[in-house]
């Protein structure tokens, strides 16, 4: 069978290219059997730098043999037709959208660089922080103070996955997330901590499969009880048969990105925050 070539993306924003990449990856995920590499090109603000990134796509071309993609969110006319300029592919995220935008509106757009974020940063920086101080220090069950002021409260065995969507629940959408370890000592009461109790309907439950944990914690612990597929087969049931009893809504982390896992618990908890 032959193998697939590696294409290279380029992501290229006169910003911080957070949101050509993001909305890159959503179009290119719907080709899983490509195989891309992925740069982003961010601050391109004049045709100098602009002419410095169509150096290296075209460079990126004669390296695969083939020509790469471009996704831009370049918002200057005269540095966006100076990136053209390359052997590309081009996805203009601001031609695709903003331009039938004007049409329908009957208005020209402001054609600002940075204005998503400027207007986001303005309303809603504080509550970003704020979330962010309090899942860390919410983290791994360290605290129990406060738990009311919680948006949700994630549970499950430990390398479940439960602190980094904690923090993207965060630093994305402002949710206030802690979490907390089911240790062997809630399966031997077959319950959950007395200080989640009142709590039950902010409760959120992470899984994942024996195997990937006892991979994950090798990393952490190589050749432990903790480790072992054994003690990881018996974790995962008892905190499964723990959440099912609690009735505690939960999803496997296995396969899904965090984007999906947090998409996920924003819906089934209904916690309606903005994304930045």
């Amino acid at each position: 069978m032959q193998q697939r070539q590696t294409r290279t993306v380029f992501f290229v924003s006169d910003g911080t290219g957070i949101t050509a990449e993001t909305l890159g990856h959503s179009l290119l995920a719907q080709f899983p059997e490509a195989k891309f590499r992925h740069v982003r090109v961010p601050f391109i603000d004049s045709v100098d730098k602009a002419k410095d990134a169509v150096f290296r796509i075209n460079d990126a071309g004669k390296r695969d043999g083939m020509r790469p993609l471009v996704v831009s969110t370049l918002v200057n006319q005269v540095t966006a037709d100076t990136l053209r300029q390359a052997q590309a592919h081009f996805v203009d995220l601001f031609l695709t959208f903003i331009e039938p935008l004007e049409m329908e509106l009957g208005m020209k757009s402001a054609h600002t660089i940075g204005r998503f974020h400027g207007i986001a940063d303005g309303s809603s920086y504080t509550r970003r922080i704020d979330a962010i101080n309090f899942t860390l220090s919410h983290d791994d069950g360290v605290s129990h103070e406060n738990l009311d002021e919680a948006d949700v409260i994630l549970v499950g065995v430990s390398r479940s996955g439960k602190t980094p969507t904690s923090l993207y629940l965060a630093m994305q959408f402002g949710v206030r997330a802690a979490n907390y370890p089911l240790i062997p000592e809630d399966f031997e009461r077959n319950r959950i901590p007395q200080e989640l109790t009142k709590h039950r309907t902010k409760l959120f439950g992470l899984t994942i499969t024996p195997e990937r944990l006892s991979q994950i914690r090798q990393e952490r612990r190589p050749n432990s009880v903790y480790a072992s597929l054994e003690n990881c087969k018996f974790e995962i049931e008892a905190a499964s048969r723990l959440m099912r009893r609690e009735q505690i809504p939960f999803i496997d982390s296995t396969a899904r990105s965090i984007e999906e896992i947090s998409a996920k618990i924003m819906q089934d908890i209904r916690i309606d925050k903005n994304g930045f």
